[in-house]
């Protein structure tokens, strides 16, 4: 085993879970309430805010000027026609600041910023001196201040956060401080650095595992000896559930030296999965020679252990499991990119909810709070690092060639700790330009494995390729780059599969990005025992991406921007679930011919909504993993249709053709052997005259940053979905919380996501309130058009 410690001259801060002891010394101090924000070079126009915070969020839409199409695939369009893709928002830089107070009972003490991000680049000043920054904004970094603060007196903190231009992004990217922002104290003479630890289940057998732990620290004299660690492992109740502890004696302490600590033996463990996520905390104390506690870092972890291979594709403990994902951007729909930690969990908590075990984070690293959330709700993750590997998709100031390094370290050493990630992709769909190394992503991607294989030892590393070869009209066989990778990811083109895993035995597949479109064939069409599994591309709607005006983003996921489920979605359930499905979606629009890569990606516009004109007669499918359908229309069969499991692009999804609408309710009524297991019903119902306002969060909390998400809904004198209501609703907010996020799910609006009214889509929208610091009552008021009283829903934050 490759156990060592590394000597660096950095800091960070870990999540510690563990109860907190009189003899820490590390503290970690959240900075994010309280700073004053304004948009462009003009020092004026301060206003108060909060992080996480994406300024382009509240921005107005950029309407394309007349005779311009709106469309990102029109390169002959000008600026803002180019502004398509990164959602119509107005591009630019805005300023941040905060009065940052430093007792002066830290003199002595080491001092740092810890920045989770800034979208996309971004600069920090401390006292008008520029003191740090960042040319990637998916990553963090830290900027020591130690020498730089005045204690016992205010420092200004400011940090400029610039979008860059129109082409230094493909989607939306948000803009600003849009994660959290800390300051951390340590010891200044020992302590450990930046991502210090690397945990790896080395081994799990006859009834014990044995975990490898590795950790970095700094020491500032040289010449230290007797430094010793301990390290434990505590289970989720807090209890030891293994201790090891390592002396040394080393003479000659230097920056850049190795050394390791003892493994930790574990007597029965409890696995981490995808059912049971379980999470155990490693702590690390670091003690001088005296026996005195320098710091103490903590780590969530979770024991498994996960195989790659051509004949059964991905193991996770030694069973097979395949990847059922998404793959979308980083951001949150009407959120922007502002990561909050209970945002995050609630997209999880929805994939989870039909099927889906897997997110591909597409094409950049997400925060660190949604990869916990992963580890916490059993969601398996393909880590992608970067879109392209040039300038122009690396924040636009600094050369790829020159920034690759530090990245791929922090990302690495950031993640590689938690037992969610099982795969390392560096990039996507670049293996056709020659650059940055002239062979086609050879030498890039070597040069990234090489050094990520430093860092961690654990995953097998890919980039996602589309097309799999290099030239679209002579190519047959796959390109060099798919060569080199440890596992295959073709980004739609699965048909090839087959013919080069005959080609080429030892290759194994993934399909990074499957089309909604290509439904379920993209998923039967593969040979599920042998595949690591797939990634439906754009599964949520999401801002950027936009087929062209008025739309303000991609618009082909199976859950609309507000995050409510469409009709399709329950044909992925129907075979990411083992639960009995059947659903009706009646098709309103049939798909729109619009290409996306060269991939056909338009899908149907389909509704559940029963109130439709007499004599009408529609078109509609029903999603099924059962054998067999049987529609009703007013309480009268119109048929029963076998399910055709023999078919990849047909099974689950039965469509009948000219069903005549009556006033009254259509249902579906699924069997298997003979037997009801499922079954869908839609009435005629009549118009809105209230709402129903539910609200999903439990818990809750004060403190500043926590969410509740409050689904509104029309309903009819009987208290059904009235799924044509248009209602316009108004918000109002009292008590210590604020509305930070309104959406109806309808990409085509032109509300912007942050005022206190919108449109019902569909009969439903959803509003996000964020807590304020103190706890207590909150309440939301909502007045409908149309419905005469309005709603008061009382709330709680704890």
């Amino acid at each position: 085993m490759n156990k060592r410690i590394i000597l660096l001259l950095a800091a960070a801060a870990l999540f510690c879970a563990a109860p907190a002891r009189a003899d820490i010394v590390r503290d970690t101090l959240s900075l994010n309430a309280g700073w004053q924000f304004h948009y462009g070079e003009e020092h004026t126009g301060w206003q108060q805010v909060d992080l996480p915070h994406d300024f382009q969020i509240s921005q107005p839409w950029v309407a394309p000027s007349a005779g311009e199409t709106g469309n990102m695939n029109d390169l002959a369009a000008n600026f803002r026609s180019t502004l398509s893709a990164r959602a119509f928002k107005e591009l630019g830089a805005g300023w941040y600041r905060k009065s940052l107070d430093i007792p002066a009972n830290l003199k002595g003490k080491r001092i740092v910023l810890d920045f989770q991000g800034i979208m996309l680049v971004g600069d920090v000043y401390l006292n008008g001196e520029k003191v740090g920054g960042t040319d990637y904004g998916y990553l963090g970094f830290e900027v020591d201040i130690t020498d730089k603060v005045k204690y016992g007196e205010a420092n200004e903190l400011m940090v400029r956060a610039d979008t860059m231009g129109p082409f230094n992004s493909r989607w939306y990217t948000g803009g600003g401080l849009y994660r959290d922002v800390n300051l951390v104290v340590t010891p200044a003479n020992g302590y450990f650095t930046r991502h210090p630890l690397y945990l790896r289940t080395e081994s799990v057998a006859g009834g014990q595992a044995v975990i490898d732990v590795q950790a970095a620290i700094f020491l500032r004299e040289r010449n230290v000896q007797n430094v010793s660690f301990n390290v434990r492992l505590l289970d989720a109740e807090g209890n030891v559930a293994a201790e090891q502890r390592t002396e040394t004696k080393y003479k000659n302490w230097l920056p850049g030296s190795n050394y390791d600590l003892e493994p930790l033996v574990v007597k029965n463990p409890h696995l981490w999965s995808c059912e049971d996520p379980y999470l155990y905390t490693v702590e690390v104390n670091l003690y001088d020679a005296s026996g005195a506690v320098c710091d103490q870092v903590c780590e969530p972890f979770g024991i498994r252990t996960i195989q790659f291979g051509p004949s059964f594709g991905f193991k996770l403990n030694g069973e097979k499991v395949i990847l059922k994902g998404a793959a979308n951007h980083h951001t949150m729909g009407p959120l922007g990119a502002a990561a909050y930690p209970r945002a995050e969990e609630y997209h999880l908590k929805m994939f989870k909810a039909f099927g889906f075990n897997h997110i591909r984070s597409s094409h950049n690293p997400y925060s660190e709070s949604f990869l916990r959330a992963c580890d916490r709700l059993g969601i398996l993750v393909v880590d992608e690092l970067y879109d392209k590997w040039n300038m122009q998709y690396a924040g636009g100031r600094r050369d790829w060639k020159a920034l690759w390094q530090e990245n791929v370290e922090e990302w690495v050493k950031r993640d590689r700790n938690h037992p969610c990630v099982v795969m390392w992709s560096f990039g996507n769909e670049l293996q056709q330009n020659p650059e940055p190394y002239g062979d086609f992503g050879v030498t890039a991607y070597r040069l990234q494995r090489q050094l990520l294989h430093k860092y961690d030892q654990g995953r097998p590393t890919t980039v996602a390729m589309h097309p799999r070869y290099r030239n679209w009209e002579t190519d047959e066989l796959p390109c060099d780059l798919a060569m080199e990778t440890d596992v295959a990811s073709y980004n739609y083109r699965y048909m090839y599969f087959p013919g080069d895993g005959k080609r080429y035995p030892h290759m194994m597949f993934y399909q990074s990005e499957a089309n909604t479109s290509g439904l379920p064939g993209n998923w039967f069409g593969m040979d599920l025992d042998k595949v690591i599994g797939l990634a439906y591309w754009g599964a949520i709607d999401y801002l950027g991406e936009s087929g062209g005006w008025p739309a303000k983003g991609f618009a082909q996921g199976e859950f609309d921007i507000s995050w409510e489920p469409k009709p399709i979605a329950y044909l992925i359930k129907s075979f990411f679930s083992d639960e009995p499905v059947v659903h009706i979606g009646i098709i309103e629009r049939p798909a729109a011919d619009q290409m996306w890569n060269g991939i056909q990606v338009g899908t149907s516009y389909m509704s559940e909504d029963w109130n439709r004109t007499a004599g009408e007669k529609v078109s509609l499918f029903t999603y099924t993993n059962a054998d067999e359908v049987e529609l009703f229309v007013g309480g009268k069969s119109v048929g029963v249709k076998q399910n055709n499991v023999s078919s990849p692009n047909d099974r689950n999804k039965i469509r009948w053709d000219d069903v005549p609408y009556k006033s009254g309710s259509i249902e579906a009524v699924a069997r298997k052997d003979g037997r009801m297991v499922a079954r869908h019903k839609i009435e005629t119902v009549g118009k809105p005259v209230s709402l129903r306002v539910e609200p999903a969060v439990s818990d809750w909390k004060a403190g500043g940053k926590d969410l509740q998400f409050v689904r509104i809904t029309a309903l009819d004198s009987r208290g059904r979905r009235v799924w044509n209501a248009t209602n316009e609703l108004r918000f109002e907010v009292a008590g210590d919380a604020s509305l930070v996020g309104i959406s109806s799910g309808n990409i085509y609006s032109d509300e912007i996501h942050t005022d206190s009214q919108v449109q019902l889509f569909q009969g439903t929208a959803l509003a996000i309130l964020r807590s304020g610091a103190e706890p207590g009552a909150v309440t939301l008021t909502i007045t409908a058009s149309d419905i005469k009283k309005p709603v008061k829903l009382p709330l709680v934050t704890k």
